[in-house]
């Protein structure tokens, strides 16, 4: 299986929002940054980041993939309302990047591990 075009196809699933495909991508007992969430944990994760979030939009900067794993960098550019990652933002515009890792297992993403620039966002406050 090519990942990176699955991976891409995932991206394209959380821009439209999409929550009832993704178990097209996501594995049924999905693992994040070492918490076994499985796919309703998963979702209701990433509908947690969108009610947080109400314009985010997941934008692949860099991908590099080989064998079972994806390597990735994610730029964001929103307006989160209140609270985020424990930083005052309320509603002002911040940058911020995501590195994150992804296992795939039968075509689907396993493993997650996520690491979010949240000194940057502190600075941007």
């Amino acid at each position: 299986m090519e990942l990176a075009p699955a991976y891409r196809a995932y991206i394209d699933c959380l821009n439209a929002r999409d929550w009832a495909r993704l178990g097209d991508f996501v594995a049924g007992d999905v693992v994040h940054n070492d918490r076994p969430l499985g796919l309703a944990g998963y979702r209701a994760m990433l509908e947690g980041d969108v009610e947080a979030i109400p314009d985010l939009r997941f934008e692949l900067v860099s991908l590099v993939s080989g064998g079972v794993d994806v390597a990735a960098r994610l730029a964001f550019d929103c307006h989160p309302k209140g609270m985020l990652f424990g930083l005052p933002v309320n509603g002002r515009r911040v940058r911020f990047a995501e590195h994150v890792f992804y296992r795939y297992h039968e075509g689907r993403i396993a493993q997650v591990w996520s690491l979010i620039d949240t000194a940057g966002i502190a600075a941007q406050l």
